[in-house]
């Protein structure tokens, strides 16, 4: 029995631990615990061979309050350990409406393990690192960290955490010696495991996957290798491109078609007159427009042109598996909609009883768009049987394989599956979303004694190889389409973006800048601290700043896994950086802290991306920090990014392992759609089209994903169904995906008034006059997980009591610094930084001024003080900003961040294909006399043009007689021999920046206009000869003048080509004027962000840093061309000639004392009664992208690149012609040359295709425009990629679904033009073919070069093949039109374009 004193004793005990403050439940629980009928035991569940160690004193009380009339009711058991000591601590303490727990371990170490209470565990296999959560038989928390590779000692991570936590707390199997290392691990009382893994991702990113072969409709077997053709890094010659997931590909001669475009007129004899008297089927294909019409699922109606032959099929199949392939993904045009033909391919592929994987993309995606679904379905085939092998290996870790153990994945969407229904391109973000969800559940909150509204949060997951970076409003923002590893993926994923910069990111002094990543030291060999020859990388950097302790870090390193980290040999590696240019004048400390000044604002600026780009403020966000090396870094980033708040929960070292202990077990269902939701026209507003449809697919799928969770085992009434349709405005590729909005019953389409809401914040405008239609439908079943209990607020204690002191590294240089353990901070306690808190997973850096407040959970909430602005009336004339490598590397992110979030303003606010979906547009920063300072990497020809474009209106607006620019003014200007453009289409708008009156910097942006009038639709005439036939032309104008917005005046200007005989104006003014406006945006966006960066650190130093980038870059040329001199002499040269035999010479001589240059290209020939002259703007901007290409390092790009250089180019050439020249086309193929040219000069590489191939079709309805890819030139290490866009374009090109849905056509091929690319050592890269047939009558233009001549080869290297433009007739014959022509094409007549291939490079070995 147990005394009364103890009794009474335990009472208040209870009050003050359950936070019981209810005077009726104070009194109920005195009168149970006081009550003789409650049963204080001592019980010893130990067997009579062991001695009892202790266990756990609980008390279990429920309360009923189930109304105001009943009374409160309760029951209780209080059971105590055999030897009752002292209270040591109290880990857990669960509070709900109706039950209170108090669980309390004694001074004993063991369990006294209730039967019916099993280990839980939540496990996030990092790159680096493997977190291990987990719940005790007795609700205590538990976590673990270990390396995720360490081979010496345990093959795999998990398995061994696991059995590493039940080893040390299921005393009674360890003594039973059934946790023994090297042995499969006791599963008798794990009650469930959930994972997140990167085992998909990393087999992704090192092509690791199975090997598998891909199933293609026939005309598209390198569809997936050409995908949208641009290419990753458009100064990277190599055009490097990942592999392919695929070995072996195979094309299925099947085609279906969808029937819209061709039954409009199909009973038009005018049209179809002719096509249906022939009955030539063209090359043995099946003919557009005959065969069974069925309904697929979207209701579209569908022409079944032919069937699959099962039995070439199964001979296909059976190769595969001759050559050991075991993976098949199945890839058919159209199957979104009509998926029997993928069926009956995957039913006869089961049959064969030899494939491992069988993936159908109707199946993995039932989603529009052939490329990315496709690779979807190979990404699932390729690395669904990687995450088998793994989980099968997984399971042999354990007794029975884990066959009595609920296993669950975390999906990159943030919900968890079933082991079983976890497949490959759905585990892309496994490891990360888990953070996602930990932090949403627990920072989404209002800080510890603040009335303000909850902020919005931003998470900040910075690991040892990468950081990833996301937002939560309350909801999870989920993208559809996103590219890892040059794969790209159709599935639901958290809106996640990822940076190449974590604690293992590697060092580097480069051309006078400090450079972060983006290679990472990973968990093996690692940084150099980990005692294993690693590399010098973030992680050092804190440890010799004294922001890491060794001796509260893990002692988890050497050879016997139990030193500490290598502090003398990280502290060496930095030292050995002072002998170089960058580091000689700093000390180790200043060396190893500018890096993680660079650090940190690598990790900033896709912060500032998330947020700003989509009109966002971010100081009214908190920053969520979590991840093993995030705490050091997230105050010091918070300052930088302006938030007042930091959110580090006590679990933050593995928080994504924290979070899949509280995800959402999720099944999602999706199916296509294709109808309308809401009419534009005003008669029919208030039509409810898709009504009986929508509602009847929506419930379909609610229930289909009901009953998969049901058959899980989750009970129905826990089950959550969320609604969503997808959708889009007609004629755009932007489509959003739409939860179910909560409305009155009343509320008429409640999904159209969502949609435009999310579009208007979005993009910041709505479309009028276009109808919303549905792609799709979706639902979500969820079956919620837990979550936190709300934090109350507690009153500060002062400061907790400091472990030790630490010299510790700041701004202010050394501090004699507080270290505090997380174990001993208590609620209210208040920390003021700078400080250290060591915890056994992480550390916690508190920068100076931070003051960190413990809430009632433990939890940190950190208040940042706004970091010191700098007032530019303050600045002193008399200091000299002198040039700092770290500060240069931190102002070229800045310059560059600002420049890139202009170029998403633009894509967000455009309205036109060009520029949203194809992003045909450019922006960039400049001084105030006009000098590029940034270029964000947009497309390549715009580089340097904007310069020239800029320095004439600079002197244009300033010179006498005119009115000078004052602020409010935007300009805006076109004339590409008179105003610095480059051609007409490409419409530059330029924003002078204003500070007391004066100019000191200019924002400019260009895109290309799909209209601007001329002769031709398009305003892309392949025979113009005058300026004046390519559209409308603006030599200066104010496009806003005092702030308005000059319409009328642009609109008259756009109309004007109208008035000359034969001309048009616009064709699409609407899109013009929309267009310019968010050009206009997009400068406005920067202008704001510059003055946040002259806030920040003063106008004088951001002018002088701006100055100090380009004389970088122009180092780095300068060096360039010297090293270039002493390898192949001073002087360089080339010449190439236009399909019209005419030259472009360059002379290049170098001055190899100072690396300047002349570029001389005398001897180009005169310009041409054509339009394919280039003004001078076009040859600086290929000047400058091939310079930035052959430095081959991550230089600024900016107006240094071309300081060293000095342009002779003769007066009225092909590269400078008269003012009134045609000139449409020579930004688009005479560039591409002129780059082959500065390339051949240089011997860099063999000339890739030379041309863009610019394509326009349309009629009185409509016009399309498109650029087509080709070839690149091999070089001297490298074969060049084929079906790529190279040098001075990087446009997109429209999926085939797409283009067969939005227009009357058929893409009959679109392949790889197999041997076109020159024979050598290195093989250039082949063009491709791109076969069209119009389902109607429609003009075709075409606008080409290296129809002719063919690209070269270099160093002994062959030729490319040329081009050829075909027509081919429905009766068969063929027409070569050349490389320029614009004719009418009849139905079932073909464009077949076969563009050039890239030359080859060194001898080639015909004997090879």
């Amino acid at each position: 029995m147990i005394s009364s004193l103890f009794r009474h004793s335990f009472i208040f005990f209870a009050f003050e631990k359950l936070r019981i403050h209810s005077l009726k439940h104070k009194l109920l629980l005195s009168s149970i615990l006081l009550s003789p009928s409650l049963l204080f035991s001592s019980t010893n569940h130990h067997s009579s061979n062991q001695n009892p160690k202790g266990g756990v004193l609980a008390l279990n009380l429920s309360i009923s309050t189930r109304n105001s009339h009943s009374r409160p009711s309760a029951s209780g058991t209080v059971r105590i350990p055999p030897s009752f000591g002292k209270i040591r601590k109290l880990p857990t303490i669960n509070k709900s409406v109706n039950q209170y727990t108090l669980s309390m371990t004694t001074e004993s170490t063991s369990m006294a393990r209730q039967e019916h209470r099993k280990f839980h565990f939540s496990i996030d296999r990092g790159g680096t690192f493997t977190d291990i959560h987990c719940i005790l038989p007795n609700q205590q928390e538990i976590v673990r960290k270990l390396l995720s590779e360490d081979p010496d000692n345990y093959p795999d991570a998990p398995t061994e955490g696991i059995r590493r936590i039940l080893f040390d707390y299921d005393t009674e199997n360890t003594e039973k010696g059934k946790y023994k290392r090297g042995e499969k691990v006791c599963t008798e009382n794990i009650g469930s495991i959930r994972m997140g893994t990167t085992v998909a991702t990393n087999a992704l990113l090192e092509r690791k996957g199975e090997r598998m072969g891909l199933l293609i409709t026939k005309g598209f077997k390198d569809l997936l290798k050409i995908g949208n053709q641009s290419r990753q890094d458009i100064f990277d010659l190599t055009c490097y491109t990942p592999e392919l997931l695929y070995e072996s590909v195979k094309e299925v001669d099947e085609r279906v078609m969808l029937a819209k475009f061709f039954d409009e007129q199909i009973n038009d004899d005018a049209i179809m007159g002719t096509y249906q008297q022939s009955t030539f089927d063209l090359m043995g294909s099946p003919k557009a427009g005959y065969g069974e019409r069925v309904e697929g699922i979207t209701g579209e109606k569908v022409i079944v042109m032919k069937s699959p032959d099962l039995d070439a099929v199964r001979v296909q199949l059976e190769e595969f598996r001759q050559e050991g392939i075991k993976s098949v993904a199945i890839v058919l045009a159209h199957s979104y909609t009509f998926s029997e033909h993928e069926e009956m391919i995957g039913k006869l592929a089961t049959e064969m009883n030899y494939f491992t994987e069988i993936s159908m993309s109707s199946n993995v995606m039932p989603m529009v768009k052939l490329v990315n679904r496709g690779h979807t379905a190979c990404a699932a085939a390729y690395l669904t049987p990687k995450i088998t092998t793994y989980l099968g290996s997984f399971r042999q870790g354990f007794d029975e394989g884990l066959k009595n153990v609920m296993l669950t994945f975390m999906k990159s969407d943030g919900g968890l599956t079933p082991v079983d229904n976890f497949g490959g391109h759905q585990a892309i973000l496994s490891g990360p979303a888990g953070g996602v969800i930990g932090y949403a559940k627990t920072a989404f909150r209002k800080s510890t004694g603040d009335e303000s509204e909850i902020m919005p949060v931003i998470g900040f997951d910075m690991g040892g190889t990468s950081t990833d970076v996301s937002r939560y409003d309350g909801s999870l923002e989920l993208v559809f389409e996103s590219t890892t590893a040059g794969v790209s993926i159709q599935a639901p994923q958290l809106d996640i973006n990822t940076v190449a910069a974590g604690g293992g990111s590697r060092l580097f002094l480069r051309s006078g800048m400090f450079v972060v990543g983006p290679e990472s030291a990973g968990a093996h060999p690692g940084p150099v601290c980990y005692r294993k020859n690693g590399h010098l990388a973030v992680t050092d950097a804190n440890l010799i700043l004294g922001r890491i302790v060794p001796q509260y870090f893990p002692s988890i390193f050497g050879p016997n896994e139990d030193q500490p980290l290598d502090l003398e040999s990280a502290r060496e590696a930095f030292n050995q950086l002072r002998v170089t240019d960058e580091g000689h004048m700093y000390s180790v400390e200043e060396i190893a802290y500018g890096f993680l000044k660079v650090a940190n604002e690598a990790m900033c600026r896709p912060i500032r991306n998330l947020t700003q780009m989509k009109g966002f403020d971010i100081t009214n966000h908190k920053l969520a920090c979590f991840g093993g090396a995030g705490p050091q870094h997230a105050c010091a980033m918070a300052k930088a990014l302006g938030m007042s708040k930091v959110f580090i929960h006590r679990y933050g070292g593995i928080l994504s392992a924290y979070g899949l202990s509280m995800a959402d077990a999720v099944n999602e269902v999706q199916e296509p759609a294709a109808g309308v939701y809401q009419y534009s026209h005003p008669d029919r507003t208030q039509d409810d089209p898709s009504k009986t449809t929508r509602e009847e697919r929506l419930a379909f799928l609610a229930n289909v994903a009901t009953e998969n969770l049901v058959k899980q085992g989750y009970p129905q009434d826990e089950i959550v169904v969320e609604k969503y349709i997808n959708l889009r405005y007609q004629g755009t590729d932007t489509s959003i995906m739409i939860k179910e909005p909560d409305f009155p019953s009343d509320c008429h389409l409640p999904y159209a008034d969502a949609f435009r809401a999310h579009y208007k914040r979005e993009f910041g405008f709505e479309l009028e006059g276009r109808d919303i239609v549905i792609d799709d439908y979706r639902v979500r079943g969820i079956v919620p997980g837990k979550s936190p209990k709300e934090s109350r607020v507690v009153p500060s204690i002062g400061p907790p009591k400091a472990i030790n002191k630490q010299r510790a590294y700041f701004e202010t240089g050394w501090e004699e610094v507080d270290v505090y353990n997380i174990d001993d901070l208590q609620p209210g306690h208040e920390i003021v930084g700078p400080a250290i808190i060591v915890q056994s997973i992480s550390t916690i850096v508190l920068e100076l001024g931070c003051i960190a407040l413990v809430t009632s959970h433990g939890d940190l909430d950190i208040t940042v003080v706004a970091q010191h602005t700098i007032d530019s009336d303050d600045e002193s004339m008399n200091h000299e900003i002198v040039e700092d490598p770290v500060q240069l590397s931190i102002f070229s992110h800045r310059f560059m961040g600002i420049a890139e979030q202009m170029g998403r303003t633009l894509q967000r606010t455009a309205i036109s294909v060009n520029m949203k979906e194809r992003l045909d547009f450019s922006c960039a920063l400049f001084t105030s006399d006009g000098g590029l300072v940034a270029n964000a990497p947009h497309i390549p020809v715009h580089l340097g043009a904007m310069q020239s474009a800029v320095r004439f209106q600079v002197e244009y607006w300033n010179s006498e007689g005119r009115e000078g620019l004052k602020e409010g003014d935007v300009l805006v200007s076109n004339h590409p021999q008179l105003a610095g453009g480059s051609h007409l289409p490409d419409i530059t708008v330029i924003t002078p920046v204003f500070h007391k009156g004066e100019i000191i910097f200019f924002l400019a942006s260009r895109g290309h206009h799909a209209d601007i009038g001329g002769i031709s639709p398009g305003s892309m005439p392949p025979h113009s000869t005058k300026l004046e036939d390519e559209g409308a032309m603006i030599i200066a104008f104010k496009l806003v003048r005092d702030g308005k917005f000059q319409e009328e005046g642009i609109t008259e200007i756009l109309k004007a080509p109208g008035n000359i005989p034969g001309n048009s104006g616009t064709r699409n003014l609407h899109d013009n004027l929309s267009d310019l406006r968010a050009q206009v945006a997009a400068n406005n966006s920067g202008i704001r962000l510059l003055k946040e960066l002259i806030d920040e650190y003063g106008l004088r130093t951001v002018d002088a840093y701006m100055h100090f980038i380009q004389q970088n870059a122009e180092h780095s040329v300068r060096s360039m061309l010297k090293d270039f001199a002493k390898d192949h002499g001073s002087r360089a040269e080339a010449i190439d000639y236009m399909d019209d035999g005419t030259p472009i010479k360059l002379t290049i001589d170098i001055d190899t004392e100072t690396g300047s240059a002349i570029f001389d290209f005398e001897g180009t020939g005169p310009q041409v009664l054509g339009n394919h002259n280039a003004p001078p703007a076009v040859t600086y901007s290929a000047v400058i992208y091939s310079l930035r290409s052959l430095v081959g390092q991550d230089i600024p790009l900016n107006q240094g690149c071309l300081a060293p250089i000095t342009f002779k180019i003769p007066e009225f050439s092909l590269l400078n012609p008269s003012n009134d020249a045609g000139v449409v086309g020579g930004n688009v193929v005479t560039s591409q040359r002129v780059v082959d040219v500065v390339l051949k000069a240089f011997k860099a590489c063999a000339a890739s295709q030379g041309c863009m191939n610019n394509l326009t079709f349309g009629d009185g309805k409509f016009g399309y425009y498109e650029t087509i890819a080709g070839g690149a030139g091999a070089g001297p290490t490298w074969e060049g990629r084929s079906g790529v866009h190279t040098h001075c374009t990087n446009t997109r090109i429209t999926d085939p679904e797409i283009l067969e849905r939005r227009y009357p056509v058929l893409l009959r091929e679109f392949s790889l033009r197999h041997g076109s690319g020159g024979a050598g050592q290195f093989k250039g890269g082949d063009g491709v073919i791109r076969e069209i047939e119009p389902l109607r009558p429609l003009v075709m233009s075409i606008l080409s070069e290296r129809r002719t001549l063919q690209p070269y080869g270099m160093a002994g290297g062959c030729a490319a093949q040329r081009g050829r433009n075909l027509l081919v007739k429905n009766n068969g014959l063929v027409v070569n039109i050349g490389g320029k022509c614009s004719t009418t094409i009849d139905t079932g007549d073909r464009l077949r374009i076969e563009t050039p291939g890239g030359g080859g490079y060194g001898e080639h070995n015909r004997n090879k």
